[in-house]
């Protein structure tokens, strides 16, 4: 008797844990195309299909937890949520605690950007005294030894999509964008209304890290995103939202490549 309700015992436990939610950290100034708040709440985007379609895979409800981006490693470090996609590992040096890293699952370009319809290559270090729009709280390794000499100033928006849109209204001569945000915001503009690329700061490999707790199916969840990734899904949830053409100017700025970590 007491075998057979240790028995039921286990198989309700294993259903507890079965539909335990995965819970993703998001961080509460992505814009689009990675990430759609609506009322504090992500409905749409390349990392919200993505982490929705990774516990579809897995086998568990998704469950998302929207944070300032400063609060995100702190809420890993106390197990209030299991997952952070979006991330690189040289972004975080001084990471504390078990975590296990996917794959590479994106190539990110980090750009200076202007609104000159023609622009040349832009050497940062030879630009002359002024402002250059960024993201609050991003670090920007490349630009900032230019903004501790006063050679620069940052000049923060709470989001990228403020970031670029600053720029479109000519408050700023250049600013700083990942390729996502950069090819998104371009599509409702005229060609002639473009935002460029004059350099690649960095083009980072970024994936997803995982809480190595025996309470989250760890080894499922890089095994799925592996797969995700070489079977070509995790590409066509990217083109779904940017497309599969390169911006235009982008081959002409890989030439100059001097490193942002946005530090997302």
């Amino acid at each position: 008797m007491r075998l057979a309700l240790g028995a039921l015992l286990l198989i309700s436990l294993d259903g507890v844990a079965a539909d335990a939610p995965l819970r993703f950290a998001i961080t509460d100034s992505w814009t689009m195309p990675m990430v759609q708040l609506e009322r504090g709440k992500p409905t749409q985007g390349i990392l919200f299909d993505v982490m929705l379609s990774l516990a579809t895979q897995v086998g568990v409800p998704a469950e998302f937890h929207v944070l300032p981006r400063a609060r995100v490693q702190n809420a890993m470090d106390h197990g209030e949520v299991d997952v952070r996609c979006y991330a690189a590992q040289s972004w975080l040096p001084h990471q504390t605690g078990d975590y296990l890293w996917s794959i590479p699952l994106f190539t990110q370009p980090d750009l200076l950007i202007t609104r000159h319809a023609r622009p040349a290559a832009v050497n940062p270090a030879d630009l002359s005294h002024q402002s250059i729009g960024t993201v609050l709280g991003y670090s920007y390794p490349t630009l900032q030894p230019l903004f501790e000499t006063d050679q620069l100033h940052r000049d923060d928006a709470r989001n990228q999509e403020q970031v670029l849109e600053k720029l479109l209204a000519g408050r700023n001569r250049y600013a700083v964008s990942n390729q996502w945000s950069l090819d998104w915001f371009n599509q409702r503009l005229l060609p002639a209304q473009q935002l460029r690329s004059v350099a690649v700061l960095q083009e980072q490999n970024v994936g997803c890290y995982v809480r190595n707790d025996p309470q989250v199916p760890v080894q499922r969840i890089l095994r799925t995103l592996a797969q995700m990734k070489m079977s070509g899904e995790i590409d066509a949830i990217v083109r779904l939202y940017i497309g599969g053409v390169p911006a235009a100017d982008k081959s002409e700025t890989t030439k100059n490549r001097p490193g942002q970590n946005p530090g997302s």
